[in-house]
């Protein structure tokens, strides 16, 4: 039996890159990649990179970018109820060149 969860995002980024430190000392990185689609609207992709390279504070918006990583759903408390999110989880990120369509 296979156990597969890899999954590889192709898109522009719909707001700039957002860093956070956690309590741990370690930092995370927030994307939100926006995909176009064949038929209907894009969708956008949350997506969680921890320990980011420097560079990936200069993503703005409109950054082509591919995302390899896996998809997480996470658990948390808040205003006294239990929500969830799914998310991409980065294992890397690639800029991709000015110009190239994220279908390439």
């Amino acid at each position: 039996m296979w156990t597969i969860n890899e999954v590889a995002v192709a898109g522009r980024l719909s707001r700039p890159a957002e860093q956070r430190v956690l309590p741990s000392g370690g930092s995370v990185v927030s994307l939100e990649v926006t995909v176009p689609r064949v038929v209907g609207p894009s969708e956008t992709v949350p997506v969680s990179w921890a320990d980011a390279p420097a560079w990936s504070a200069t993503l703005d918006v409109g950054q082509e970018i591919l995302v390899v990583g896996r998809v997480r759903r996470r658990f948390f408390r808040a205003g006294g109820a239990t929500q969830s999110r799914t998310e991409v989880v980065a294992h890397r990120v690639l800029r991709l060149p000015a110009g190239r369509r994220a279908r390439q």
